[in-house]
């Protein structure tokens, strides 16, 4: 077990390494000039005032250094859990502002993914054994999986919010309330949470309902299925071996597509401006906030990264064949 973690933490390491190494060069291969805009947006005409900014922020963000010496840098103080100071926000640092947009990113995504995972297991599993529910779930399922986020997104904004008026499309909260604890304030996040939380769910429901109905069918034309019934195990106690079965390679698939999942959260949240992290790296491409962008794209990966380690264990714990490969491997 010690050894079959370990080299999973070597594995998530080295992702980790060459993920943050690709997010660090990304910004720098954006084009425009970051201190340019930010010296743009302070309206100074005097030419030596502008030279003298920009002499400044170069030095103050360290981009007055090589690329070598800048990349030294951003390990050092991410080593000490500084992700600098953004740019667009000046002089608010970057976790101050990651902080305030990962609750809205986290509520649309672990809801959206366990929610959809569940529910679209249970029902492929009975469109499996149900000729009138198969008849039904796997046309709707391949139409949801096939859209993209970002159309159902538009779709549900312009049904259910332009046309019927029954949600708000744009923002996390009403412009006319402040952040508080009571019911009203609450109430009105839920409503504001809804579009874009129906909008993910749906799509990654379509593609979990086909893909446990393809399993539950495979696996109950399995040869233990057949052995079973032949000798006159219930039908029930069948499907649930065949559940059990199928189930595995849905947990392997949660792990594949996660991160799928989340860039169509990040998507999601810009076509409805909800105040997440998919909002926070439009306004920092558009921006070119060096460390912003940085930053959201760290703790992203961080997060996936994390969360198919956390499915990693659950895979050993429901699969008993892999802790049997594990002692026979240590034998």
């Amino acid at each position: 077990m010690r050894r079959y973690f370990g080299r999973k933490l070597l594995i998530y390491g080295l992702t980790f390494f060459v993920a943050v190494t690709v997010n660090w060069m990304i910004p720098r291969f954006m084009p425009g000039d970051p201190i340019a805009s930010m010296v743009a947006r302070a309206n100074v005409t005097n030419a030596q005032a502008v030279e003298a900014m920009r002499a400044y922020y170069s030095n103050l963000f360290g981009l007055d250094q090589p690329l070598w010496q800048q990349y030294v840098n951003f390990w050092g103080a991410l080593a000490h859990g500084d992700f600098g100071i953004s740019i667009w926000l000046f002089p608010t640092p970057v976790t101050d502002v990651i902080t305030q947009a990962v609750p809205y990113t986290l509520a649309l995504i672990i809801p959206s993914v366990l929610l959809s995972w569940v529910v679209g297991n249970r029902f492929g599993a009975y469109a499996a054994r149900r000729k009138l529910l198969d008849n039904t779930v796997l046309p709707v399922g391949y139409v949801l999986t096939a859209m993209p986020y970002m159309w159902l997104a538009v779709l549900l904004a312009w049904g259910f919010g332009v046309l019927l008026g029954w949600f708000p499309v744009a923002g996390g909260y009403s412009f006319s309330m402040r952040p508080n604890w009571s019911w009203t304030f609450v109430l009105d996040l839920l409503h504001h949470w809804a579009l874009p939380f129906l909008s993910l769910f749906l799509v990654a429901l379509g593609g979990w309902a086909i893909g446990m109905r393809n399993m539950i069918i495979y696996e109950l034309e399995s040869d233990y299925s057949s052995y079973l019934s032949a000798l006159g195990a219930p039908s029930r106690l069948i499907r649930r071996y065949a559940f059990r079965n199928a189930v595995l390679p849905q947990i392997t698939g949660l792990a594949l597509q996660l991160g799928v999942l989340v860039a169509g959260a990040l998507v999601t949240e810009i076509v409805f401006a909800y105040p997440g992290l998919g909002s926070l790296i439009l306004k920092a491409i558009q921006n070119k906030d060096f460390f912003l962008l940085q930053g959201t794209f760290l703790f992203i990966v961080l997060g996936v990264l994390i969360a198919n380690f956390i499915i990693d264990i659950v895979y050993v714990v429901v699969d008993p064949r892999t802790r049997a490969g594990m002692a026979g491997a240590q034998a």
